[in-house]
């Protein structure tokens, strides 16, 4: 058993491979093995995580996830905590593992009880597992509301309840507040813990995989990536040797997008980093950051730069994308860009000639900005997020960074990243075009677009990470903070 951190490398797996893994499993393994083990593993998390609790809470569902509450409700019993079961459903309609479980906890004298105990220091939800079609509701649902209103930490057995493996979408849409939440997932890592509603909803993730492989045949939903390697550069760098990045955007009212992915791209390392603002009449300097260089867009030699443009581009972008589009042999769109070649057809067949040519091309859009793209709306976008980031991957030729909590980076032909970095800190205006500036520096020093994409990512978040409590995280600032 290990907690999954944002320095994990490790394959995330869709329902139907854990269901193979299970099923192969327990044809070879004696009967009730796999529950027996599932229970134990949380019988010893949830000591680790309240060893000194009175009471425990167990809420027990009426499948193979109840199944493992009752064996750890047994094993808790015995070690001596004061458990407290509820469950759900008539114990001769439970499967039979979980009703082997069921008879073994009452034998053991586990008390069971119609209504949650009055005071607990430990909340266990083993409600609902893998492949849960529908959204707990009626007294489940209540019981999960209880769980996550009160101020007593939660452990969640494979799955929170109503939690889909595969997306993590959340039927329920639980909030916490102070809440401490913690999940045991089991078998494998599935990949809905870690994107859209999964990290709120999992808290902190621990793995145990019972001591069963995952065949090597079978294929990943995603990845989590892991902490990129330092790049060390050698001493004998020049600013020519990392490389040039132009930063096309800010409109007339925007210019600050602009500024903030050129102090990124300039922070994060990049050689030389011009500013090529789309107002004629912005100031052609930066008195704070003196080493930027402004130039009129059309000046800019695309062919010869990173270019990052669209950060506040505004209505005016349109005019420079088809000269970005056919001429920038590495490029980052960002922002009005994207809404850009979401608009117009022959943008998008622009788009995608490049990789064609051999071109690099990241994008970077927010879910309503996939979801233009896609033709689709947010709500499509963020119901299964690895699969839009894919479809743009493939669609465009390019890699792909779809924001959010769980940014999921996808490239064609790969398999999709997951990234653990980042809080909800960044939800402030400027934090992208912060991003879409590191990206650009990454690129311009010769990594490959998905091990910029990802490096970049997980950096801006890390950034997020540790940021000092006492202190406000503004784009201005991260920018000034970004690594190279």
């Amino acid at each position: 058993m290990h907690r999954i951190t944002a320095d994990s490398i490790a394959l995330l797996f869709d329902t139907a491979v854990t269901r193979r893994v299970e099923r192969d499993a327990a044809a070879t393994l004696p009967p009730h093995t796999l529950m027996q083990r599932a229970g134990q593993a949380v019988a010893r998390l949830a000591m680790a995580l309240a060893p000194d609790a009175r009471t425990v809470w167990i809420a027990c569902g009426p499948g193979n996830n109840g199944g493992d509450g009752f064996v750890a409700a047994t094993q808790l019993h015995q070690k001596g905590f004061d458990v407290v079961v509820t469950a759900i459903g008539l114990p001769d309609r439970l499967p039979a593992d979980a009703r082997a479980a069921h008879d073994a906890a009452h034998r053991a004298g586990v008390v069971f009880a119609e209504q949650p105990p009055p005071s607990y220091e430990l909340a266990i939800d083993a409600l609902l597992g893998l492949g849960a079609s529908r959204a707990p509701e009626g007294q489940m649902a209540d019981w999960l509301r209880r769980m996550h209103a009160g101020a007593a930490p939660v452990l969640a057995v494979d799955l929170p309840s109503g939690l889909d493996a595969d997306t993590g979408t959340d039927g329920l849409t639980l909030r916490p507040n102070a809440t401490p939440c913690y999940c045991l997932t089991l078998l494998t890592l599935k990949p809905g813990l870690f994107t859209a509603r999964g990290r709120d909803a999992a808290g902190e993730v621990w793995f145990d995989d019972l001591g069963c492989a995952v065949s090597r045949a079978e294929v990943a939903a995603a990845k989590l990536g892991g902490r990129p390697a330092d790049h060390q550069r050698p001493h004998a760098s020049h600013k020519g040797s990392r490389g040039d990045v132009a930063v096309i955007g800010g409109a007339p009212g925007m210019a600050g997008a602009a500024r903030l992915a050129a102090s990124a791209a300039l922070h994060a390392g990049a050689g030389r980093v011009f500013v090529a603002p789309l107002d004629p009449a912005a100031p052609m300097q930066d008195d704070a950051l003196p080493a930027l260089m402004f130039r009129r867009p059309e000046t800019i030699d695309c062919a010869t730069s990173v270019v990052v443009c669209g950060c506040g581009g505004g209505m005016a972008v349109r005019a420079v994308l088809p000269r970005v589009l056919s001429s920038a042999h590495t490029l980052v769109l960002d922002a009005d860009a994207l809404n850009a070649v979401a608009s117009d057809v022959s943008l998008q067949a622009q788009l995608r000639r490049r990789s064609g040519r051999g071109w690099r091309t990241v994008l970077t859009p927010h879910p309503l900005e996939a979801a233009r793209l896609l033709g689709s709306d947010t709500t499509q976008v963020q119901a299964d997020r690895i699969h839009a980031a894919q479809r743009l991957a493939d669609g465009f030729g390019c890699s792909v960074v779809l924001k959010g909590s769980g940014s999921v980076i996808a490239t064609p032909g790969e398999t999709p990243y997951i990234n653990l970095t980042g809080n909800a800190r960044l939800a402030t205006a400027g934090t992208g075009d912060v991003l879409a500036g590191m990206i650009g520096a990454r690129l311009a020093a010769g990594q490959s677009t998905e091990l910029a994409a990802r490096d970049a990512v997980w950096h801006h978040g890390a950034l997020a990470d540790r940021w000092p409590p006492t202190s406000t995280l503004t784009a201005d600032a991260l920018a000034r903070s970004a690594l190279g």
